[in-house]
């Protein structure tokens, strides 16, 4: 008979933490973190993801989660486009464009949709063609030179603002279908200054850009729900319905990409990244943590108290049958890494 192990936390506790010390504080105010959790079975692992989707959208956040059972998580180009198509390209331009013309005193009557530039011309006072003129140089200042973001994250941000108000210059969808990996012919970009497909030489990076895009657009930032349950399924007694199966250096790949997201940690802003592996991760010397050491020695907790579990650590096992927490977690220390 399973025993439950002492340093395992209730998943409503662990949400709990999560919810206090991290999504409505630390990374609501800039930072970022990544955190892999390790739940018993299928129950506590679908908890834990809608849990996170009801934190993330409480507190102003984007939410993106990500199964390796359907997306190929050691590619990180699908990575960025299964992340893509989950956010709400044109609603976030849309906010940039009206925060901006907020800021220049003008009075914008809240749309579900874009942005009626004409109506907000006609409320203000304004030739609508000089307004157009007015918007496209704040885009500029905002976005063109930008630190947090690469190049063509912000190219395509513009044409997105652009859109919005119909002043796009290519054609509508067009910069989305870029996003998510949809485009079949680059050449449909180039009027956006943008020439080639984001790969995964730039994935990285535009993920990254996507976290200071956020915060430009209204959002508090992003919650990510990377769950990569199916690694450690074999072909034969896969799960029913599940398409995808991983070799081992395919694995490794994936494992890379998480130590990846670790280590940039200091350039995404207001992120956080939930790994969510089966107990499998923690006991398969061939295909589990132990192979892959560079990611190990990220999360692992070399010193730690043998019977009380630490719901912040990077590294923590979750079990509803765990007893509740105690004072842990009732803040004081934390740990980011």
């Amino acid at each position: 008979m399973q025993t439950t192990d002492p340093r395992a936390v209730r998943p409503e506790d662990w949400l709990d933490v999560m919810k206090r010390e991290y999504v409505s504080s630390f990374v609501r105010h800039g930072g970022a973190a990544v955190k892999v959790v390790v739940p018993r079975d299928d129950e506590d692992r679908h908890s834990l993801i809608a849990g996170l989707r009801s934190s993330a959208e409480e507190h102003g956040f984007a939410f993106a989660s990500v199964d390796a059972a359907t997306t190929k998580l050691h590619l990180v180009d699908r990575l960025f486009h299964a992340v893509a198509r989950q956010m709400p390209w044109h609603a976030l331009a849309s906010s940039l464009v009206r925060r901006l013309l907020a800021a220049s005193g003008l009075e914008v009557t809240p749309q579900a949709d874009g942005v009626d530039l004409a109506e907000v011309a006609r409320v203000n006072g304004r030739d609508v063609r000089w307004l157009a003129q007015d918007v496209k140089r704040q885009l500029e200042r905002e976005l063109v030179g930008h630190p947090g973001m690469c190049q063509e994250f912000r190219f395509a941000m513009i044409e997105l603002c652009l859109e919005a108000i119909g002043e796009g210059q290519l054609q509508p969808g067009v910069a989305e279908q870029w996003l998510c990996g949809e485009l079949r012919l680059i050449s449909a970009m180039k009027r956006a200054l943008i020439f080639s497909k984001i790969h995964r030489h730039n994935a990285r990076h535009m993920l990254l850009s996507l976290t200071q895009w956020l915060r430009l657009a209204g959002r508090s930032g992003l919650v990510l729900s990377l769950d990569i349950t199916q690694y450690t399924a074999r072909r034969a007694g896969a799960a029913q319905g599940t398409t995808l199966f991983y070799t081992r250096p395919a694995i490794m790949d994936g494992y890379e990409v998480v130590r990846q997201l670790i280590d940039s940690t200091d350039d995404a802003l207001g992120c956080l990244t939930v790994v969510v592996a089966p107990p499998d991760f923690l006991s398969n010397e061939s295909w589990g943590l132990d192979a892959y050491r560079a990611l190990k020695l990220r999360v692992i907790d070399e010193v730690h108290d043998r019977y009380k579990p630490n719901p912040v650590s990077a590294l923590v096992r979750i079990s509803r049958e765990a007893p509740a927490l105690g004072l842990a977690g009732q803040g004081g220390d934390r740990c980011d890494g």
